[in-house]
């Protein structure tokens, strides 16, 4: 029996794409080919491992069981109004199963891609080791446990202890985010060869110059020695062709882990990564023993160069800036337990909706397909090791601390899109003990730079063991607007947080841009976005910058019925009027943007109409205003406020009677072409229930799912402030809702969503039918296929 971290296990990934369909089939969607470039005759099996799990409730007093899928959350919850005291507590799962078939003879593993906070697992009542820690990966092996018919129990501590982000004293109010109980990511099964490629680090050197190469670094796990002849083959795919190969020869391998170095060349033509062209490469290492293959292992890179220097980021030789925003995991209803699919939109929106080149996943390892969809779309990605503000005062947490940056490193270091550990917790002071994650990160991968946020400069010359200098900057000049300290000399320098909920205006973070707050607040996020970007712009020297934040989050602290608002869009991802600065920052060629910072709106809390001195965010050379077919205002980019934008923001007096229920249009136009018209209307007896899904299909598997949006729009689909109403919603077919039967509009401020899931082993027809009170039924479908 043995127990693994993740050096010593195939990542989900990594195994899934290279095993065998031996009857059993995979639960995610391959990444390529399972066949592409592949010899015959692999010893590797391995299943999806997230079905048929029953949870028994509280292990204290187990109740009736209940069939689930992982991932699984063990609280129910809302959007809204949670309480950590629903999941800490320890909690109980068990899940009785066979071994894989044709498996004699192989070593069989069990992985855990996420269980929050700490697992105790067993297998036919054997226990296994401990593991903390609810973002990494962890795996046994169980072959010595196996029988015809076998259980796995893991009981679940949620509880807050003393296992970062966790730990202070203070409780779960010390901690600025929620941190829901459950297996809030998928299992697996897994049997290999007696010797295998637990990992493989495939990384690129040189890349700017012809002479490029990858070096690989493979960990062989070998239960008993190898004494066969035996090699090692590589290769770079393009797609199904070989670009280049290397093969190494092994000398005797003992027993345990070795590590093989040997390194592929031969890679003159490759195409670089970056943020507009993200080609991607896989590479396949074979292992041979006796003349035959025997196992293997693939994964993806990139070929690209993120350099952090005292001058600035260089990608691929060219000087940019980061133009980026954080992102928390935490969805409603689920915590942190949403599906593949679901976690990917997460990075299309920020990417392609937010024209955002950066992510920082803020404050923990995030899930490896949202990583995954970074390295396809060309997102930049900020990592950093779990925690919030607290190192701990004993050995045991500190330790936790290092083996969380090794595992996160291990786990992620084959991903183009990942250009900066972060080996420190977020927001702590000085401590020796980055000196130990520093040297583990860079013992892992040298091929990266490392930081960690920080609230204060003090003796950084003399404390500070990271390579770029990342500062998270709160602070206003004397007028109320938002500032940027200059970077500090000497070291690469960064914002790794800004805005949030700031009040600029006054000292605190009282700001809550919620979607139905005053008009007033909203307006705010937007323009003190846009001049923390513009002014960071102003230096040459700056990295850039990663604003606080993407999406709104539960949270104990400083939020509106436990929700937090500092997002851009909220918490079902739905963009708010503090998006419109993100959305416009694309070239017109792209595509033409015209997004006002405020609601065409006469209603009581608006009686004059929007108001005086308002933004409209845009990416055209100019303006034409009309109210009621008459022109009110030709407006030009504010380029002596905003000097540094891509594209600056104009003002516009929307100060007037609305008794009459003027309509507004706005022109855009492009080198004197009109490139876009966008219209909107202050008559509510016009509005419409407005219904979109994320996906026309999902898989039929009670695991996967989608998003189905609903907001109260105008008759030309701009959303309508503080839209509301009891929403109703229906489900038939082969699917289930995650989230609440009956949605208030009126509390969320006009704009909702839930989730639909599949059922398991169901394929078809998912009807979803949503009913508004005043303004009628949609209906969305969905199909579940096999």
């Amino acid at each position: 029996m043995k127990s693994h971290n993740s050096k010593n296990c195939l990542s989900r990934r990594g195994f899934l794409q290279s095993s065998l369909a031996t009857g059993a089939a995979l639960a995610v969607r391959p990444l390529w080919g399972l066949t592409d470039g592949r010899p015959s005759g692999f010893s590797h099996r391995s299943m999806a491992f997230d079905h048929d799990w029953q949870f028994l409730g509280k292990a204290a007093q187990p109740s009736q069981p209940v069939t689930v899928s992982l991932p699984h959350t063990v609280a129910k919850l809302s959007w809204q109004d949670w309480n950590a005291e629903l999941w800490e507590d320890v909690w109980l799962y068990r899940k009785s199963f066979h071994p894989l078939p044709d498996s004699k003879g192989l070593r069989t593993f069990l992985k855990f891609e996420g269980a929050m906070v700490t697992a105790d697992v067993s297998v036919n009542g054997t226990a296994l080791p401990q593991h903390k820690g609810g973002y990494l990966p962890f795996s046994h092996e169980i072959t010595s446990l196996l029988k015809s018919q076998n259980t796995v129990e893991v009981r679940l501590d949620s509880r807050f202890q003393n296992v970062p982000p966790e730990g202070n004293p203070k409780g779960p109010h010390s901690v600025d985010y929620y941190l829901p109980g459950g297996m809030i990511r998928g299992a697996s099964l897994y049997a290999v060869p007696q010797t295998y490629l637990s990992d493989v680090f495939a990384k690129p050197v040189d890349v700017l110059q012809p002479s490029r190469r990858v070096d690989l670094t493979c960990t062989l796990d070998s239960a008993s020695g190898l004494a066969h002849e035996a090699y090692l083959e590589a290769a770079v795919f393009d797609g199904e062709r070989a670009i280049a190969k290397a093969r190494k020869a092994l000398s005797t391998i003992k027993p345990g882990t070795t590590d093989i170095s040997f390194s592929i060349t031969g890679l003159e033509d490759v195409k670089l990564w970056d943020n507009d062209n993200p080609h991607l490469y896989r590479v396949a290492v074979t292992l041979h023993v006796g003349g035959k293959p025997v196992h293997d292992y693939r994964t993806r890179i990139g070929f690209r160069k993120a350099k952090f220097t005292v001058d600035g980021f260089f990608l691929n030789g060219k000087k940019m800036q980061f133009f980026g925003l954080n992102r928390h995991e935490i969805y409603p209803y689920t915590g942190y337990s949403m599906p593949e699919r679901v976690m990917r939109k997460d990075a299309e929106i920020i990417r392609r909706d937010f024209n955002c080149n950066t992510v920082r996943c803020s404050h923990y390892p995030q899930h490896e397909a949202f990583l995954d969809a970074c390295d396809e779309l060309g997102l930049m990605v900020w990592e950093e090791t779990p925690g919030w503000g607290y190192v701990g005062a004993d050995k045991e947490f500190e330790d936790q601390v290092l083996q969380n940056v090794k595992d996160m490193v291990r786990r992620d270091r084959n991903h183009a899109s990942i250009i900066i550990w972060g080996v420190r917790v977020n927001e702590s002071r000085n401590n020796p003990l980055y000196i130990r994650t520093t040297a583990a990160a860079k013992a892992l991968d040298d091929s990266r730079p490392d930081s960690g946020s920080m609230t204060y400069f003090g003796d950084w010359k003399t404390t500070w063991h990271e390579d770029v200098f990342s500062y998270d900057d709160y602070h206003q000049s004397d007028d109320g607007t938002v500032q940027v300290t200059p970077p500090l000399e000497g070291i690469p320098y960064m914002l790794s947080e800004t805005v949030g909920q700031r009040t600029y205006t006054a000292k605190g973070f009282d700001n809550k841009y919620r979607r139905a707050a005053e008009p007033s607040m909203q307006y705010h996020q937007a323009i003190y976005h846009a001049q923390a970007h513009d002014r960071a712009l102003a230096y040459d020297r700056m990295c850039g910058v990663i604003a606080w934040c993407a999406f709104e989050y539960g949270s104990p602290n400083n939020g509106y019925k436990g929700v937090k608002n500092p997002g851009v869009a909220d918490v079902f991802r739905i963009p708010k009027l503090g998006a419109t600065f993100y959305q416009s920052q694309v070239s017109p060629s792209v595509r033409p943007v015209i997004a006002p910072n405020f609601y065409w709106d006469f209603g009581s809390m608006t009686p004059q109409g929007p108001g005086r001195n308002l933004a409209i965010f845009h990416n055209c050379d100019r303006l034409e205003v009309f109210v009621d077919g008459k022109l009110h205002a030709a407006l030009e980019p504010d380029r002596k406020g905003y000097p540094h934008l891509l594209h600056a923001p104009s003002w516009v007096d929307l100060e007037m009677d609305g008794s009459s229920h003027p309509e507004l249009r706005i022109d855009g136009f492009v080198n004197g072409h009109k490139v876009l018209t966008r219209q909107f209307s202050s008559n509510p007896a016009h509005d419409q229930f407005a219904v979109a899904i994320d996906d026309s299909e999902i898989r039929g598997d009670s695991i996967d799912a989608t998003r189905v949006t609903f907001q109260i729009m105008d008759k030309y689909g701009a959303p309508r402030f503080l839209g509301g109403g009891d929403v109703k919603i229906e489900i038939a077919g082969p699917g289930e809702l995650i989230g609440d039967q009956t949605f208030s509009l009126t509390e969320s401020g006009g704009a909702g969503a839930v989730w639909i899931r599949s059922t398991r082993n169901a394929t078809g027809l998912i009807t979803v039918k949503l009913t508004h009170p005043t303004l009628g039924s949609k209906t969305v479908r969905v199909t579940a296929k096999a």
